[in-house]
């Protein structure tokens, strides 16, 4: 499924992600798909170190 929380990303992350938006093009990917399977690794990174802290958060209790 699709989400469309809004991620915030500090200024480094916004310049990785537009190099690799951009690197991706280059290889002749439009710019939406592009887009698209960049937000969707952010997504699913942010999802994963949510898990890892909830996980390293119960383990201290």
């Amino acid at each position: 499924m699709f989400d469309n929380a809004l991620l915030s990303l500090s200024h480094e992350q916004q310049q990785q992600a537009v190099e690799k938006i951009q690197v991706l093009m280059q290889r002749g990917m439009s710019s939406g798909e592009a887009i698209a399977l960049v937000a969707k690794e952010l997504r699913e990174a942010h999802d994963n170190e949510k898990i890892n802290s909830e996980k390293t958060k119960s383990a201290e209790k």
